[in-house]
């Protein structure tokens, strides 16, 4: 069930990992979203977008929207807000308008090309999987692929999006923060 008491802005992101990366770039920034009234849900995934906006508009709520969603789901995310009303012929730049981005690829390639491929591998050093990563690269279906390649597919595990989310946040140079990050928490 979707919580909207005491919640001014909504913002709609597709899975935890997201939802983690936010908080914690707002945290960075001194700002505590939900005493601004603001929410970061994960929906669980990019196809339940339609179901919670119609869940939004049905509650009556006068609630602002925001969100995030991987370049492979913008089609979706487009077509569900046009559909609620939120817009029409929508383009990248008017959804930017609505407050909602998107991650080229995903998440965990934006935050990879922001940390560089080197700081990403202190990361994985300091949280005690850099080993785990280098046996990943020994598998034969990655050796010779672009390390950037390597350490998104790695992330893309079920738990290592979710585990490296705020310790990929937690070291950005605040200067050089993703531009979906950066639009999201600048419109809420």
């Amino acid at each position: 069930m979707l919580q909207l008491d005491g919640v001014s802005v909504l913002v709609l992101v597709e899975g935890v990992s997201d939802e983690v990366a936010l908080e914690t770039l707002a945290a960075r920034r001194g700002r505590d979203l939900a005493a601004e009234g603001v929410s970061v849900v994960s929906i669980g995934g990019a196809q339940a977008i339609g179901k919670v906006l119609g869940m939004v508009q049905a509650s009556g709520r006068d609630v602002r929207l925001a969100g995030l969603c991987d370049a492979a789901e913008e089609l979706g995310f487009r077509r569900a807000l046009e559909r609620a009303g939120l817009g029409w012929e929508l383009t990248r730049e008017r959804m930017e308008g609505l407050g909602f981005y998107v991650c080229e690829q995903d998440l965990e390639d934006e935050l990879i090309r922001a940390l560089g491929a080197g700081v990403v591998q202190e990361v994985l050093a300091r949280n005690g999987s850099l080993s785990s990563f280098r046996t990943f690269q020994k598998q034969p279906q990655w050796r010779g692929r672009p390390v950037e390649s390597q350490l998104r597919r790695f992330f893309g595990s079920s738990a290592g999006k979710i585990k490296y989310a705020r310790p990929l946040v937690e070291a950005l140079d605040l200067a050089h923060v993703p531009r979906p990050l950066d639009g999201v928490l600048a419109h809420v």
